[in-house]
């Protein structure tokens, strides 16, 4: 059975990005697809560089993000790809980091971009 903990919704990722300043909304798919459309505010780290990238220091994650790194325990951090899959992954290896609230947006960018009409 599916740890539901860790899946959030369409409708969960809209309100999360309409009240919180704090959200990491990370794409964990391709640069080709990135390239072809990502959803508004996202960075980009793929699947295969999560345990690298969240494994770098405050400074470095800033420096090379431009955004804050989030906190171990941060409820604002949330992965996604196009269908859930590598996103699912993305989420497993962030929690197996310490990133214990670390969530995924199962819907991805292919729900996402349906329901915005983009």
């Amino acid at each position: 059975m599916a740890n539901t903990d860790k899946v959030i919704s369409y409708s969960d990722l809209k309100s999360l990005k309409e009240k919180s300043k704090d959200l990491l909304l990370v794409d964990v798919r391709s640069k080709d697809e990135v390239d072809r459309g990502h959803i508004p505010g996202s960075i980009h780290v793929p699947v295969e560089n999560v345990e690298k990238e969240f494994s770098l220091d405050e400074h470095a994650f800033q420096e090379k993000f431009g955004v804050p790194k989030p906190l171990l325990d941060s409820h604002e951090l949330v992965f996604h790809c196009q269908m859930g899959r590598r996103g699912d992954t993305a989420t497993e290896k962030a929690r197996s980091l310490g990133f214990i609230n670390a969530q995924n947006y199962a819907g991805g960018y292919k729900e996402w971009s349906e329901k915005e009409g983009k």
